[in-house]
């Protein structure tokens, strides 16, 4: 290839590409090349047949260049969703600038071989955390709407929404249908699931379809499918299928159901059971309340069967006979002590009035005060210094008193 020049100037043509594309092609070789059927065109009448070969996983897919006797040959004839394994020579075909690999043999794959493949992916997404429990979301105890993947005119849709209707009628369905068998199934159920999701008044979504082959459940245990269930932000409902049927579905759901019947029951309360526990719940209630009534009544016969509550006034009289004896006792004592204070008080004033200045003036004695010049108050006399001659005396006797004035003073001898 490199000694070919190519320039702007010396552009190749395109049947010289073609031929160059063919050269490097078909030196690949033979290549084994595990996929799924589609597009199966065969009529026994033709020489060669074509069929498309689609990647499990991705959206790619090669055509096949297949003698017709090779496929008449086989088992079963082909048809699409088989999973297959082809051996074949990479075939450029210079003149349509196409592709295809011309098959030398095809072989089915086995259900051995698909359920170890599947066991193989449960491992691996177990491992990973795809499945862990703690991922589950809890299913709304009443969806107003419940979003449904399933065939178009199926049973499972039937059963679905005539068994969820019966039990609580009032519930809303929007229903998606798609393929659920065969190559389109994986894209087309993960698109529908994703506008499910994208609805804000979707609140659970149920992927139905009855039972049938493993190769026709097939896509529901494909990866991609799986990693946008356990994507989506909405519980997702499993019911593929009947109980022995289990793809891997179930697993990275929220929720397995063993048929699409059992969804509907699993999805949508009974209206006649939610009754049936409001009643009870009502019933309970009231036997409840009606007990607590008869506690408390009995509580206040109780009270109203006691002396106080009998007649009210019984403590009040009993304290109000309690204070009038108080009251005469307090009386009592108080007289004695004013009594004993009151003669106490006679034997002092008599103590004081034997003993006090009165009665010693009664006996003759007199007290002498001197009224001093300036004017200042009396002052009783206790020295003949205090009574010169001429001051003005004041004598106090047992019954009045004399003003005099002192003639004259002196000691005494």
């Amino acid at each position: 290839m490199s000694k070919l020049a190519n320039t702007p100037e010396t552009a190749w043509s395109v049947s010289k590409v073609n031929d160059l594309v063919k050269g490097w092609i078909e030196r690949m070789g033979q290549v084994w090349v595990e996929g799924q059927l589609t597009q199966v065109n065969v009529k026994p009448s033709w020489k060669l047949s074509y069929l498309t070969l689609r990647d499990t996983e991705k959206e790619t897919s090669v055509q096949l260049t297949c003698p017709t006797n090779l496929l008449t040959s086989l088992p079963s004839p082909p048809k699409d969703g088989d999973r297959v394994v082809v051996c074949g020579k990479p075939a450029f075909y210079a003149g349509r600038g196409s592709f295809s690999l011309w098959t030398t043999a095809i072989r089915p794959v086995g259900i051995g071989e698909l359920l170890a493949k599947i066991e193989m992916l449960r491992q691996e997404l177990t491992k990973e955390g795809l499945f862990d429990p703690s991922r589950k979301r809890p299913l709304p105890f009443l969806p107003t709407t419940v979003g449904l993947i399933t065939g178009r005119d199926s049973h499972a849709q039937r059963d679905v929404m005539a068994v969820a209707q019966d039990r609580w009628p009032a519930v809303k369905f929007k229903v998606i249908n798609t393929a659920v068998q065969g190559v389109n199934t994986v894209k087309e159920v993960t698109a529908a699931l994703k506008v499910l999701d994208a609805d804000p008044a979707v609140d659970v979504i149920i992927i139905a379809r009855g039972g049938g082959s493993v190769e026709d459940l097939l896509p529901f245990s494909e990866e991609a499918l799986l990693r946008a269930v356990a994507a989506a932000r909405t519980p997702v409902v499993s019911a593929i299928g009947h109980e022995p049927d289990c793809p891997l579905l179930d697993n990275a759901a929220d929720l397995r159901a063993a048929t699409p019947t059992d969804a509907a029951k699993r999805v949508v309360p009974a209206v006649n059971e939610e009754y049936a526990l409001i009643d009870e719940a009502r019933g309970r209630m009231a036997a409840s309340l009606r007990t607590w009534v008869e506690r408390e009544r009995r509580g206040v016969e109780n009270l109203r069967s006691r002396p106080a509550m009998a007649d009210p006034m019984t403590p009040i009289r009993a304290r109000r006979d309690e204070l009038e004896r108080a009251r005469l006792m307090m009386r009592r004592d108080i007289g004695h002590l004013l009594d004993r204070e009151g003669t106490r008080v006679a034997s002092l004033r008599s103590q004081i009035t034997t003993l006090g200045p009165s009665a010693t003036l009664d006996r003759g004695y007199a007290i002498v005060q001197v009224i001093p010049r300036d004017g200042s108050g009396p002052q009783v006399v206790t020295s003949y210094t205090q009574s010169p001659p001429g001051s003005q005396l004041r004598i106090r006797v047992g019954d009045g008193s004399i003003t005099a004035a002192s003639m004259a003073a002196k000691q005494a001898d």
